[in-house]
């Protein structure tokens, strides 16, 4: 985008002028968590409501969002609403862990996403790109949604279990896709339930699930056991496989490694595809910016690469990648119910009040950012570490909870996209507006044809 001309404004869902009333509230949550916004929601930092008997407070203020997350995040749960739809999926990992179990949890999984072990992955990352470019070669036009979703998963699968095609990456793909898409999406009874347990007719599907999933990846560790794979070939399995506690000298139980490996799967996969879809999106609804990230990226072709610093030679791409972040946040809203009374920054409120924290709010705040709906990529310039620098920009969540992948996402999207922008030129002629809708992570609301014109 040249300083003359107009940045592009995404299309986004309708802000209604007024709360919602009730009836049609629960109906827009079942359908997008990103419809049920009103206007006064972008300018406040706090908003009380009540909604069918439950206290809510909603907390755009990021001094609260941290009270929340860091300083007092000992009186804050996970509600049964999220915890009963993640835990078939990706177990008592790092994600779900509460208290000390997610402090030893976080301590041992540490080393493991160092930028000298997220260096080691960059070859997995540019065979999942090469991956994607073969997929999408003999057409000029593509399915990029859909391409990215098993690219990302092509990704993982080779970082996590050195696994390209093979009958049990396709068997994890499935599995993963047709849980996502079926019983791994919330309900209005998972919004009532006062326990994992509770309503156990409808968790039937989810806990067939569970048993074929463990199943699978424990398959996949034991035979990783027994035949460990040689030095030059590690993965992140092999990572796990050697942590050892310092304090204590214990390694990962077999169970502990399942759900670790299980919760990379969707942490690293799910998010990182619909990152890349809409960063492509943003550049195929903007010529100017994407003629300057393809400027950048040939200057420094993907097969240069060797090493993580190397990536900084894309710091347009990795800009957009951030911009889309903001706009498009993988999970597009917190939960957290209040263990006992609080007082978040003068905010007094009762055990049991559900707090949201909303990331497509605080991403688009008017209190927090410069034409907050507008894709500027440049707000990033000079920014080596967004998340910890700009308050009101959480994609990652925050605090000592902060993705510990967040790194592996953002390498594993700049490697895949610079392959794919280093052939093509992608664009949306014609095509009717993408929208964003807030479910699990903030999917389109339809799978549009990109062109692809060859470099």
């Amino acid at each position: 985008m040249t300083a003359q001309s107009s940045p592009f404004v995404p299309p986004a869902p309708t802000v209604h002028t007024r709360d919602l009333p009730v009836w049609r509230l629960l109906w827009n949550v079942t359908r997008s968590t990103v419809s049920i916004w009103p206007d006064y929601a972008f300018d406040i930092l706090y908003a009380r409501s009540r909604v069918l008997g439950v206290e809510t407070l909603l907390v755009s203020d990021p001094e609260g969002v941290r009270h929340v997350l860091t300083a007092n995040a000992g009186n804050y749960r996970r509600p049964y609403s999220v915890t009963r739809v993640a835990r078939p999926l990706v177990g008592s990992g790092l994600f779900l862990a509460e208290g000390a179990d997610w402090r030893r949890q976080r301590r041992l999984l540490a080393p493991t996403f160092t930028p000298a072990t997220i260096g080691l992955l960059l070859p997995h990352f540019r065979d999942a790109g090469l991956h994607l470019l073969r997929s999408i070669e003999k057409s000029s036009q593509a399915n990029l949604s859909k391409a990215f979703q098993d690219t990302a998963l092509e990704a993982v699968l080779r970082a996590l279990f050195s696994l390209p095609e093979s009958g049990d990456r396709e068997k994890l793909c499935h599995m993963a896709r047709e849980y996502i898409e079926g019983p791994g999406r919330p309900t209005l009874i998972d919004g009532f339930s006062n326990s994992e347990d509770t309503f156990a007719f409808a968790n039937a599907r989810r806990a067939r699930f569970q048993k074929h999933w463990r199943a699978a990846i424990d398959q996949i560790i034991s035979r990783r056991k027994a035949s460990p794979t040689p030095a030059a070939h590690r993965d992140l399995l092999d990572l796990l496989l050697s942590v050892r506690d310092a304090e204590t000298g214990e390694a990962l139980s077999d169970a502990e490694i399942r759900d670790q490996c299980a919760t990379m799967f969707f942490a690293g996969s799910e998010t990182t595809a619909r990152l890349m879809f809409w960063a492509s999106y943003l550049l195929a609804m903007d010529p100017e910016e994407q003629t300057s990230v393809r400027k950048e990226i040939a200057a420094f072709r993907p097969e240069r690469i060797d090493g993580l610093d190397d990536i900084q030679n894309w710091r347009r791409l990795r800009n957009v990648l951030l911009e889309a972040l903001r706009l498009y946040p993988p999970l597009p809203q917190i939960l957290r119910n209040a263990n006992g009374p609080d007082d978040i920054c003068g905010e007094k409120i009762g055990a049991d009040t559900r707090v949201w924290i909303s990331s497509w709010l605080m991403h688009r705040h008017r209190r927090f950012w410069d034409r907050p709906t507008a894709f500027l990529p440049d707000r990033f310039a000079g920014k080596t570490a967004p998340w910890t620098q700009t308050p009101a920009f959480i994609p990652f969540g925050a605090g000592p909870r902060i993705c510990i992948g967040l790194s592996f996402a953002l390498s594993e999207a700049a490697m895949v996209m610079a392959q794919l922008l280093s052939r093509y030129r992608v664009s949306l002629p014609g095509a009717r507006p993408v929208l964003p809708v807030g479910r699990v992570t903030i999917e389109p609301s339809y799978e549009p044809l990109f062109r692809l014109d060859a470099a």
